[in-house]
Formats: structure tokens, sequence, C-alpha cells
């Protein structure tokens, strides 16, 4: 409540005068002009975007204040001030690391907000527009998609009586058949030219009871489409397409479609159905290309698929890593690659963990540990190497002074070899270090 005093004033009439007795009121509450205007503009901002005829820190001063909510039209290309998108991503995003996105607030926004879009896409049932529409603006700063799903289209449930109804014929025309079976990104493709990072996944995250077969699936019109976005991003270094189901028909016709690609380094088919047929493409693929990092983890590679692989790596010398992890090669196979590395002198990292490898396959590998200088990075764990195969182990690591990791548990090679593989490890390592030192300091 305001507390007023009466106070009667000198002079004829007896005028009064009423004093508010406020103590925090004074004259220079009254904002200046120049206060007015900033909030002038920052109110009508998205109408009349006035910014670059302000001075520096009038400038500031309204990208701090004007709304994060205002359209993407208007701000994505006149404003560059940071800060700006940091507040635009702490509001939708409770946790954003710009370490993964070139140290850029800005970059981190538009592209996780084209990756949202994308993810919550649903074929025939939400409009392309909205995502066009933000690939076209996000087309300077997007370098990376991670797509964590991608959603098919809403099955509509049919009577018996209708579901018989339904001829050959209406089913070859493709009356019945959406227009896509996931999101086509032929759709952006010409915006991001500049693309240098693709991540999919063909499923459907936290679909709960709901789960269906269907919500994971990679068809023959999703690959067909995807591999011809590979004529238009022409500068992607990696690709990753894993959890999918691709199987070797799907990855013939991707490889294919990458054998003249001129920038792919890194290719991630992990956790699919690739086999022996899809192996020998991907072989093909490294004789034709700069690939050096190649993924066909948990697929279902045998020995021929392994040869494939391994007659390739024995003419590459681009390749520094080679993950072939849960697979089922066999010794046969695991012996075609270990031959292979005798001859390569680029690969710096082979996992054949969980591959039924045995003795056999560890006999040419302790040669190959004698021979190689390139391999810092070797993984056998979950195979069946045994006492025998450790003492051969043990024999080529001996002669080994490049190699800093070796995994080799559930292999049961006998604590003493693996004690004695350790200590050459930790040597090998110190030397690694002696020699990042002397890098350093030695001048360029």
């Amino acid at each position: 409540m305001t507390h007023i005093t009466v106070t009667a004033a000198a002079g004829p009439g007896n005028t009064r005068r009423i004093i508010t007795e406020d103590p925090s009121w004074s004259l220079s509450v009254i904002p200046p002009l120049s206060a007015l205007s900033l909030q002038h503009i920052v109110s009508n901002y998205g109408n009349n975007p006035i910014l670059e005829k302000l001075l520096p820190k009038h400038k500031t001063k309204v990208l701090d204040l004007i709304s994060t909510s205002l359209p993407l039209h208007v701000t994505a290309n006149l404003i560059t001030y940071e800060g700006y998108w940091r507040r635009c991503c702490s509001e939708r995003w409770p946790i954003c690391d710009i370490s993964h996105y070139g140290s850029s607030w800005k970059r981190l926004f538009f592209e996780r907000h084209l990756e949202n879009l994308i993810e919550r896409f649903i074929p025939d049932l939400t409009h392309t527009g909205p995502i066009c529409e933000a690939a076209e603006l996000s087309k300077d700063y997007v370098k990376r998609l991670e797509i964590r799903q991608l959603l098919p289209p809403v099955r509509l449930e049919k009577k018996e009586d209708e579901v018989e109804e339904i001829s050959d014929s209406e089913s070859d025309a493709g009356g019945e058949l959406p227009s896509m079976d996931h999101f086509d990104l032929n759709l952006i493709a010409l915006s991001l030219c500049g693309l240098e990072e693709l991540h999919l996944v063909y499923g459907v995250k936290g679909c709960g009871m709901n789960f269906e077969w269907n919500l994971f699936r990679f068809t023959k019109r999703d690959c067909s489409t995807l591999a011809a976005t590979f004529k238009t991003f022409r500068n992607l270094k990696v690709f990753r397409l894993h959890r999918s189901k691709v199987d070797d028909e799907k990855v013939r016709v991707l490889i294919r479609s990458l054998l003249d690609h001129p920038s792919l380094v890194h290719l991630d088919l992990s956790h699919n159905q690739i086999s022996d047929r899809g192996a020998r493409a991907v072989g093909k693929l490294l004789n034709q290309s700069q690939l050096q990092i190649l993924n066909l983890c948990n697929n279902n590679v045998r020995p021929h698929g392994a040869q494939a692989i391994a007659y390739a790596l024995s003419k590459n010398n681009n390749l520094s890593s080679l993950n072939l992890r849960l697979n089922r090669i066999g010794d046969e196979g695991g012996q075609a690659l270990c031959n292979a590395l005798l001859q390569n002198t680029s690969l710096v990292t082979l996992h054949l963990g969980s591959n039924e490898l045995s003795e056999p396959t560890v006999t040419v590998l302790s040669q190959v540990l004698s021979q190689n200088t390139s391999l810092r990075s070797v993984s056998l764990s979950s195979n069946r190497i045994g006492l025998d195969g450790g003492k051969q182990l043990l024999e080529g690591m001996s002669e080994n002074r490049t190699v800093v990791e070796f995994d080799l548990r559930l292999t049961d090679v006998g604590q003493e070899s693996e004690f004695f593989i350790n200590q050459v490890l930790r040597t090998n390592q110190e030397r690694a270090r002696l020699r990042a030192q002397q890098k350093q300091v030695s001048p360029p």
C-alpha cells in the first residue's frame, strides 16, 4: 500500500500538495529513448529485422533479447551471433555438446532441427514442405545428419472381405502402395550438397508393445532411392547404415553407386544381414576407392566373403581399420586375412573377435606380428585360441615393436602367455610415447 502525507502549503487558498512516500521512485527510472527504440526493434524483429545498421553494443543487446521462436526464414541468414543460437539450442534440447558440431551452436541447431523433422516424418501423412524448406535454409550449416529412426507408412487395418477384393492387378499398378516406404533423401539432396556425414537407421525407436517386424525394414525401394542420393552427395566422407536388415542384394546396389565416389573414406554397415555375396561387393569397393575405415561388425560373413576382402586387402594401401567382429569367417577366412597382412602396409586396427577362430589362424598371425610394422591394435576376443595358440602369439609378439593394444579376452591363451604379451605391449606403448614426444620437440 502506498503511504501519502498531506502538507498545508503557505499562501492564499491554503493549497495542499500530496507527496508519495516511495523511496525507490526516481526520475532515473524513466528509460532513455535509445532503450525504448531497442525494445521496439526487439518486439518487431520478425516483421522488420533491423540489425546491421545498429551500433555494435546495441546489436548485441538486441540479439540477447529477441525471441528464439522467430521463423527460421527470418533468422537463418541474418543472425550469425552464437549467443542467440545457443539460447535456441538450450531451450529445445537439455543436452548440447558443440564439440561434435565444429564448436558451432548454429550448426548444432540446424543439424538437430533437420534430424528431428526427418525422424518424425510419416510417409503420406506428414507434409514434406517443412523438411524441404528447413533443408534449404540449412544448406550452409549442415555437415552431418544422424537419423536414428525412419518411420514407415501407417498401415490401416482392412476388413477381411476388403482384403480378399484386392486384385493382383491393383497391387501391380501401385494403387495400394504408399508414395514412399520411408523418407526419401532425394527430396533434400540438392539442398545439402555439402553433406559430409550420413548416419541412418531404418527402424523405429521405442515402439514398445506395438512392435512389428515391418517397423524395421530397409526395402528395395528404399535401397534404390538411397543409392541415387550418392550422385548428389559427392562430398560425403562417412556413410553409416546399421541395424536396418541390409542383405546381400541391397548392399550390392549401394556398393555399385559408391564405386566411383570421390570422397568416401568411412563405411559402416554393421549389425545387418550381409553374407559372402555382399562381402565380395565390399571387396570390389576396396579395390576401387579411397576407403580408410570399414566396419562389417555383426553380419553373416563366412570364409568365402573373408577371402574376397583379404584379396582386396593384399592389394590395398589405404585401409587403416577393419572390423569383422561377430561374423563367421572361421580359420579359412582368418588365415586368408592374415596372409594378406603379410603384404599390406596400411592397416592399423584389426578386429576379429567372435569369429570361430582357432590355432590355424594364430599360426599365420604370429608370422604377421613378427613382420608387419603398421598394425597398432589387434582383437581376437571370444575365439578358441588355446594354450598352444597363446604360445605362438607370444613368439610373434616377442619380435613386434608396434602393436600397443591386443585384446585376448575369453581366448584361453593361458595366464603365462597373456602376462608376457602384456609386458611386450607396455614396452611398445612406452616406445610409442617417446616417439610422439620426439615429433613434438623436433621442428617440422
